[in-house]
């Protein structure tokens, strides 16, 4: 097949960032994406409706002229997080609300510790009808980091989803077989995110003859057995896994140092990616479902009414692109031949 036209997609997972950030990262996803869900780590971090809707216009501001680019915002939660919290977020049209572990990623650190304690906001999430979004990863410093993720099922997701079976959860960017079987053992309420990083790539793309720190993301990309769990899972074309491409931009002085910036930016290429990922599979026939309708039907939204082609045509990523600041960020695949083309 040399072209294929699918359902305009959604971006069911992605940073935005702020200020200068959003003159390149809003047009970058709006190419291409209908949609998006904004994740809210800033900051300071998102944490209640007012600072979600003034995100939110910032966000609409850096739309390039004549797009209809919608982003669906999120609200961080923390320990002081309250049900009229959600209820307030709930009514300004937040749609979710996201769970890190403190810790356990970019800007985390005033996130969520002691999970229990957050229960009686899940239950008026459950109430409120508000997704709660999970980035599924223990963060004790004893626990080896390729562990983390199934480590988390056991401890903290599968006693969520036991407990709020009417709460619609979203877990993000999972990585591992494990956070695979979970989802597919699961009911219809539970869905996960899957990342075009962890479709391409294994650990070794991340350490084998030097680290490259630009393929550095958390969750850490895995052994090759699991991004083998996640492509077979893709290729069913089950609706409980959609795309979620976890774009997170750095500037490159900020990736490349002593202790660079866990995040991919993959939003100059992440569409064309899956396609190609889809391609390789085999199943190009199961690329909208995931691309275009399992999130939107997950999240109880409208699919998108309008059209992309995409044509089986090589070209080069670029090895950077320059922010209105002057800083440079290097996109995933920087350099990098990709077989298909938005047309």
């Amino acid at each position: 097949m040399q072209q294929i036209t699918i359902t305009t997609p959604d971006d069911w997972h992605l940073h935005f960032r702020d200020g200068d950030m959003l003159g390149e990262t809003v047009p970058a996803t709006a190419r291409c994406f209908a949609r998006a869900i904004v994740m809210p780590n800033l900051v300071p971090p998102v944490v209640n409706a007012k600072l979600a809707n003034e995100y939110k216009g910032r966000i609409l501001a850096a739309r390039p002229q004549g797009s209809n680019f919608q982003p669906l915002m999120t609200l961080y939660l923390t320990n002081q997080t309250s049900t009229q919290d959600i209820i307030d977020a709930k009514q300004a049209g937040v749609v979710a609300a996201k769970l890190y572990p403190a810790g356990a990623t970019t800007n985390s650190a005033q996130a969520v510790s002691g999970i229990e304690a957050l229960y009686p906001v899940f239950e008026e999430m459950q109430k409120q009808g508000l997704l709660l979004l999970v980035h599924g990863e223990v963060t004790e410093s004893h626990v080896d980091i390729f562990d983390r993720e199934k480590i988390f099922i056991d401890q903290y997701m599968a006693k969520i989803v036991q407990a709020f079976p009417e709460l619609k959860v979203v877990f993000e960017h999972i990585t591992t077989s494990e956070a695979a079987d979970f989802v597919l053992s699961s009911a219809n309420n539970v869905a996960a995110t899957i990342t075009p990083q962890h479709l391409l790539l294994n650990r070794n793309d991340l350490l084998v003859g030097g680290v490259k720190p630009h393929n550095y993301c958390l969750p850490v990309l895995k052994r090759s057995t699991h991004q083998q769990a996640l492509r077979k899972v893709v290729a069913s074309g089950s609706k409980q896994f959609f795309l979620g491409t976890d774009s997170a931009p750095h500037a490159k002085h900020a990736k490349e140092n002593a202790c660079g910036c866990a995040g991919c930016y993959s939003a100059w290429s992440a569409l064309e990616l899956y396609t190609q990922v889809f391609d390789e599979l085999g199943v190009l026939d199961k690329l909208e479902g995931f691309a275009s309708f399992h999130g939107a039907d997950f999240y109880g939204l409208p699919r998108n009414s309008s059209n992309l082609t995409l044509v089986k045509q090589s070209w080069t990523v670029p090895d950077s692109v320059t922010l209105p600041n002057g800083e440079a960020i290097v996109p995933f695949f920087a350099g990098q031949t990709v077989d298909w083309k938005i047309a």
